[in-house]
């Protein structure tokens, strides 16, 4: 397997705040603002957009850690975008900088880690949970 992931390499991902993305329609809260789960979902694609891209075909990554603080919220109509920076590779384990912003300020930081998986053995390891 070769993985040409070099520090450095970046991604981004954007979403538009609905009321399917609010924290009342996650659970995680009673205000219809851009969720924390959502932002946690959203770093989380900046991240593959940042590293699966140069994997092996039949490889990708899985999320293993999110350290994060959401520091605004985001009302309805606006857009949440997520950069992503990869930080250090340890073997299989990436870890990435992560931070979002809407067209007003920032709204949240932190590291985010990520593992190299080879999606067929994954899945089957998953699938044997079931019994």
């Amino acid at each position: 397997m070769e993985i040409n992931l070099e520090i450095g390499l970046s991604g981004e991902k954007s979403e538009l705040v609905t009321n399917d993305n609010t924290a009342v329609k996650y659970g995680s809260g009673d205000v219809p603002v851009y969720a924390t789960p959502a932002l946690v979902g959203l770093m989380e694609g900046a991240s593959i957009n940042a590293a699966d891209r140069f994997l092996p075909a039949g490889f990708c990554t899985v999320g293993i850690r999110m350290v994060l603080d959401h520091t605004a919220a985001t009302p309805l109509g606006m857009t949440v975008t997520a950069r992503s920076r990869l930080v250090q590779i340890d073997g299989r384990r990436l870890v990435f900088e992560v931070e979002a912003s809407d067209e007003r300020e920032s709204v949240g930081k932190g590291m985010h880690e990520r593992f190299i998986v080879q999606m067929d053995k994954f899945m089957s390891r998953v699938s044997g949970k079931q019994g």
